[in-house]
């Protein structure tokens, strides 16, 4: 096993165990972005799978994250799961899956999930709540007849990781950091202070 597959095998094993404990949403990570102009933007998302290829994450791409990734593909993820003192942040370019992932994926959501993707015109402004739920009700209509389809907006994102640390509380803060770092020989592992 590289030491990339170990960096993902190990965060899988954390994920598995984060969804055994009380947490609401173990899948919540922190999406990080930047505008035009450099300056940060963070917001929180939900991880829809894992693997070798990376971490794959849906939303409009019309939103201020997805013309945020549009001008700089460049984005930085993090995880913390607050039951087991555990952290862990990724960092990476950012690619579009395949249509065809992204319409399997966009069948596995609710109804009203669907409808609320056409509804809502993500990160612009909005005149009322009203005018949202009237949006609703006009899309409700507008496909009562069959299947939702999905929105050319509405897409997946995968996160190519170059970077992957793992943080562990310790005691008096003496916190355990091991971080994973794509260099031009393959991947090498370091053990960092906290």
């Amino acid at each position: 096993m590289d030491l990339y597959q170990e960096a993902i095998l190990t965060f899988r094993q954390q994920f598995l165990e984060a969804e055994k404990t009380e947490l609401r949403e173990p899948t919540a990570m922190t999406l990080a972005t930047v505008d035009e102009r450099g300056r940060p933007s963070a917001r929180t998302m939900l991880l829809k799978s894992v693997d070798e290829s990376g971490f794959v994450f849906f939303t409009n791409s019309c939103s201020r994250k997805g013309r945020e990734l549009e001008h700089d593909a460049h984005a930085a993820l993090c995880f913390f799961w607050q039951t087991l003192m555990k952290q862990v942040r990724v960092e990476g370019d950012v690619t579009r899956i395949s249509t065809e992932n992204a319409n399997a994926y966009w069948r596995t959501r609710p109804r009203d999930s669907q409808i609320g993707a056409w509804a809502s015109r993500q990160s612009e402004p909005l005149d009322s709540r009203q005018t949202l739920l009237d949006q609703v009700e006009r899309y409700r209509e507008k496909f009562k007849d069959g299947p939702v389809p999905r929105p050319d907006h509405w897409m997946g994102f995968c996160l190519v990781p170059d970077y992957i640390e793992f943080w562990k509380s310790g005691w008096y803060r003496l916190h355990e950091r091991i971080s994973y770092r794509k260099t031009a020989d393959g991947w090498s592992r370091t053990l960092l202070n906290p």
